[in-house]
């Protein structure tokens, strides 16, 4: 009689596990089907921005499938803050303004994502559950390090769809259009902090704040092997990873070649364009601190103002010279 009822419960039995992992997985579904996230909130819903990322950057990309992408959080997202500094470059740069409908702005949190639609035409949220993006990140700090990671993973995604970008730091000044400047066969070319006068030689010390990347098979299986490199890295940030792995043969196995581009034109802080009549872009680099940044980075602004305002007699004479660093400076850098 105890068989004959066992092989009545079991079935019973089985069917009800079924049932209640359904209940269980309906529970798990409940916040979603039954939210109450406001419109807002829900547009950082993390499924929805991927599925926006082909349409901003269909929508500014240029005929040749090149984007700018620069990335922001909120720290660096207040009105009068670096974005707004970043944007203004644009504007008062020689042949930069018609730039700006190519750039796309990658928000790492919901404050620098609002901020950025107020202020500019496409923006794209790349959120993570539970990192909290928000603060400052002081240089080197674990937070620091994992947002530059996951920015850097971000960038080969967007090679992998096929579109060719530069990324810059919003921390950079842009004062030239750039295009004329890169290298015709450079798949990755990069700025600098210290250039020693040939765009081939490793010794060259690369900033992986501001770069020219082509979308190809070379490209993406670097940035798949710059981002693998963290984990023989731990503790350094991804530019300190670039200096490394430049010199390993894997590069010239993969067949990518790197150029580095000249502080003659894309100089920084760290060894600052002398020529103004040259420059293209200024970068806050060897710098700490936010409050540090936006001192210098608006004398860099005040400095180009005046050159731009100069007769073209004074211009060409080449007399005018940046009067920065001040706060930012590589000696505080090394303290």
């Amino acid at each position: 009689m105890s068989t004959f009822l066992l092989i009545l419960i079991i079935p019973v039995l089985f069917r009800l596990k079924y049932f209640i992992l359904w209940v269980m997985s309906v529970i798990s579904l409940m916040p979603f089907l039954f939210s109450t996230t406001s419109s807002d909130e829900m547009c950082f819903s993390l499924d929805s921005e991927y599925l926006k990322l082909e349409q901003v950057l269909q929508a500014a990309s240029m005929d040749n499938k090149t984007i700018i992408l620069t990335t922001l959080n909120a720290a660096w997202s207040s009105p009068g803050s670096v974005i707004d500094l970043f944007i203004d470059s644009f504007r008062h740069g020689v042949r930069t303004s018609s730039l700006l409908k190519h750039l796309v702005i990658i928000a790492f949190d919901r404050k620098a994502y609002r901020r950025c639609t107020e202020i500019h035409t496409y923006c794209y949220a790349l959120v993570t559950g539970n990192v909290d993006f928000s603060q400052e990140k002081r240089f080197l700090t674990a937070g620091y390090l994992e947002m530059m990671w996951k920015r850097l993973d971000f960038l080969r995604l967007v090679l992998e769809k096929g579109y060719s970008f530069i990324f810059s730091d919003a921390d950079i000044m842009w004062f030239r259009n750039p295009f004329p400047y890169f290298y015709p066969d450079g798949d990755l070319q990069v700025a600098c902090d210290h250039y020693v006068g040939n765009a081939t030689d490793l010794r060259n010390i690369a900033n992986g704040g501001f770069n020219y990347v082509k979308s190809n098979n070379q490209s993406i299986e670097f940035y798949k092997f710059w981002y693998s490199s963290r984990l023989r890295y731990p503790g350094y940030h991804d530019q300190d990873v670039l200096n490394f792995i430049k010199h390993d043969p894997y590069i010239m196995d993969i067949g990518l070649t790197i150029k580095f581009l000249s502080t003659t034109y894309f100089g920084g802080i760290c060894e600052p364009s002398k020529d103004l009549n040259e420059v293209c872009t200024m970068h806050a680099n060897c710098c700490i601190g936010l409050q540090s940044k936006l001192h210098d980075l608006r004398i860099i602004m005040e400095d180009w103002r005046d050159y731009m305002s100069m007769p073209p007699s004074l211009k060409t004479s080449g007399a005018f010279s940046w009067r920065v660093p001040q706060n930012c400076s590589l000696s505080l850098l090394n303290q």
